[in-house]
């Protein structure tokens, strides 16, 4: 992980410096290459499958903006299409349909570019989702109101904790485990707030970007951040907290690190700001 780490710095300096040595404009195919790039870099491993983010963000000069807004829209299609290729063929899973978009950053010169990818459910509350098919065995019958004087059956109450789909593993016959034993063996899921400058932020996502963009699930409106600064990955029972090539950097309880579990009581810097970390 450490070799590739260096790896990536080196060629991104490498880019920079030939692109603006050599060239004054970004070509598509540079476009596509990076974000095959990041699409692998941000898999994450189920139980059957490799998942990959499904939307992408990238940041454009003024220029290369400018260079790409005659056919803008035939541009992110073509990109879309290129990356659900690349999954396909690499064997990897898409939630949807991959979709780009292109935004422009003053900061940047011409040849220089970011991305910020993530991955989006479509069937979060908001958007279009398949109707559930009928069941094949349903009669006329099954669709009869009961009658007025027979009350209709109480349906249980909804438990005041109820255990992940983790738990019902833990399910024999009609035994099943109390909560204070599901939470002693990890079976219920955490509470993970990071408070950004005082604020509370709940982490409920695979993966949650943090950075000065209004792109990001954490918008973090300091000068020293960086526009994707960084992003907090839930791999397993662990919430890493990764730096994603910031300029200022990341400091944990005041060491610079690239990558770090999160812990209860952690103190994050990112730039200027300051991150406190709750794990309960």
């Amino acid at each position: 992980m450490a070799l590739r780490n260096i790896e990536q710095k080196i060629e991104g300096v490498v880019e920079k410096t030939f692109g603006r040595m050599f060239r004054s404009t970004l070509q598509p195919v540079e476009l596509a290459r990076r974000l095959a790039r990041e699409m692998e870099d941000h898999k994450t491993v189920s139980v059957s499958r490799v998942y990959v983010p499904n939307q992408y963000t990238v940041y454009l000069s003024p220029a290369d903006r400018r260079q790409f807004s005659s056919y803008e829209s035939a541009l992110v299609l073509e990109l879309g299409s290129y990356l659900e290729a690349h999954a396909r063929s690499e064997g990897l899973s898409l939630l949807s349909m991959p979709r780009i978009r292109l935004e422009t950053d003053s900061d940047l010169r011409p040849g220089e570019f970011g991305i910020a990818c993530r991955m989006v459910d479509p069937g979060r509350p908001g958007t279009d989702a398949p109707a559930a098919a009928p069941a094949e065995d349903a009669s006329p019958a099954a669709e009869v109101a009961a009658p007025a004087d027979e009350p209709a059956p109480e349906e249980p109450p909804a438990p005041s904790d109820p255990l992940p789909n983790e738990a019902l593993a833990a399910v024999s016959g009609t035994q099943v485990l109390s909560p204070e034993q599901a939470r002693a063996a990890g079976l219920v899921r955490e509470q993970v707030t990071l408070y950004v400058s005082g604020q509370p932020f709940r982490i409920t996502q695979k993966v949650t970007t943090m950075g000065r963009s209004r792109d990001c699930d954490i918008v973090v409106p300091d000068p020293n951040v960086s526009r994707v600064h960084a992003e907090v990955r839930h791999e397993g029972l662990e919430y890493v907290l990764v730096d994603l090539g910031s300029t200022n950097g990341i400091e944990v309880n005041g060491r610079r690190v690239l990558r770090h579990s999160l812990r209860d009581g952690d103190r994050v810097s990112l730039g200027g700001a300051d991150v406190a970390v709750e794990r309960r």
